[in-house]
């Protein structure tokens, strides 16, 4: 079969042709239809991840069949101590799947296992929103962004959400944003907040994080899950003591699996019944993972990219 390899760190991918999976003890056989893109994705391909050893195929999620019954699959050290997603087929632990219902789209399903259960954990046990809270979601046209955005909405707060890129501003109101604030990395230092947030959901680091401590609501909360704008920020600590600020840092390789679990459902549920929809970019081919994860390092993506073996 045809799968996309991680052959040295640092390196992009190769599409080789391996040997088929076989299925091991408390195994099963999951035939592909989708694979998710994600960050930790790229982490694992420049090895940044401790136990990591290649070759490997990377993936940490994706969707298909196993003995023809939908399934997602997550988690369980899938694309990272062992073979992922990006291949036809994929030996995966039966603990990392999870039935899906009639009726989900296998593409929407895909996505879920890393987006969907960080925004779901963020929102409701992270940082919990309720009706008069005042939320701004940093890089909010992101594949996570977009479900912060339309779970927050649903929690009952209002929402803005931020981008570097006027193009995007449409995509983020249809995702639940009450308005749009478009500022780029080299306005942090200056920028004036449309509003006063008493939550801020940051998955960029860098001068952003700073930014969300100086235009934070006395008491109010910074949830960082992610640095994809840089790892390192100076921030003004006077800020955060005076104004009694809490900063919630979320890593779903901290989770334990059952809470990955049952968030992941309950994404599925929500899915299921219409009130969650997952912003799909676009399906690229296999011999195009590479491509993808030029786009997603280089933030030029909208919602999630999908490659279908």
């Amino acid at each position: 079969m045809r799968a996309l390899v991680c052959e040295r760190f640092g390196e992009p991918l190769r599409l080789r042709d391996v040997d088929d999976p076989r299925p091991g003890p408390g195994e099963v056989l999951l035939e592909v239809e989708y694979a998710s893109v994600n960050p930790l994705d790229l982490w694992v391909c420049a090895g940044q991840l401790p136990g990591t050893r290649l070759p490997l195929i990377p993936g940490v999620e994706g969707s298909g069949r196993v003995d023809g019954r939908p399934v997602v699959a997550h988690g369980h050290g899938l694309g990272v101590r062992r073979d992922g997603t990006y291949a036809g087929r994929s030996a995966v632990p039966e603990a990392a799947c999870i039935p899906l219902p009639d009726g989900v789209d296998l593409a929407q399903a895909a996505a879920l296992g890393v987006a969907g259960v960080t925004a779901w954990r963020l929102v409701h046990e992270v940082a919990p929103l309720g009706p008069g809270d005042r939320v701004l979601v940093l890089g909010a046209s992101g594949g996570v962004g977009s479900l912060l955005l339309q779970l927050a909405s649903a929690a009952g707060a209002e929402v803005w959400g931020q981008t570097s890129s006027p193009d995007k501003a449409s995509a983020i109101r249809e995702d639940g944003a009450h308005d749009v604030w478009v500022l780029g990395d080299d306005g942090l230092a200056d920028a004036r907040p449309p509003l006063t947030p008493t939550v801020v959901f940051d998955p960029l680091g860098d001068g952003y994080t700073a930014l969300g401590v100086r235009i934070l609501e006395t008491r109010g909360r910074l949830a960082l899950f992610g640095t994809s704008a840089g790892s390192r920020a100076e921030l003004e600590l006077r800020e955060l003591y005076r104004k009694g600020l809490s900063v919630l840092g979320y890593s779903g390789l901290a989770s334990a699996p059952e809470q990955l679990a049952a968030a992941l459902r309950a994404c599925i549920e929500a899915v299921a019944a219409g009130r969650l929809r997952v912003r799909i970019d676009e399906v690229l081919p296999l011999e195009r993972g590479a491509e993808a994860h030029h786009r997603l390092r280089d933030r030029r993506v909208r919602g999630k990219l999908l490659l279908r073996p």
